[in-house]
């Protein structure tokens, strides 16, 4: 499970909602914080949605935890929120269509909505 674990946290290490993490809970460091969150076997995977703890029961292949970050943790891109919630991608994005008209967005959507 260690390089799918490692592979995730890759992909998502440019992330603005997305922190995945481990902790070595046999070192003298990690003991504390494995004993502070409950964590009595190994692996054990734990998330948090707004400060709430919860254990993940889910499956340990990379595609399981990919679905599963992608369904229950990453946020999506959000106008409201456009430097805190998007990549630097969407930004361009977005600052390249917001003066554009509704036809245009249309035309220049269509190719990939397809």
């Amino acid at each position: 499970m260690k390089p799918d674990w490692d592979k995730l946290g890759e992909n998502y290490a440019e992330s603005n909602s997305v922190l995945i993490a481990d902790v070595d809970c046999t070192s003298d460091e990690g003991k504390p914080v494995c004993d502070d969150h409950g964590v009595q076997g190994y692996p054990t995977l734990k998330y948090w949605v707004k400060g709430e703890q919860h254990d993940y029961q889910g499956g340990r292949s990379y595609d399981d935890l990919e679905e599963f970050v992608e369904d229950t943790l990453a946020s999506s891109c959000s106008i409201e929120d456009l430097e805190e919630s998007c990549s630097n991608k969407e930004q361009k994005y977005y600052e390249k269509m917001k003066g554009k008209g509704m036809d245009e967005v249309r035309s220049n959507t269509a190719a990939w909505i397809k």
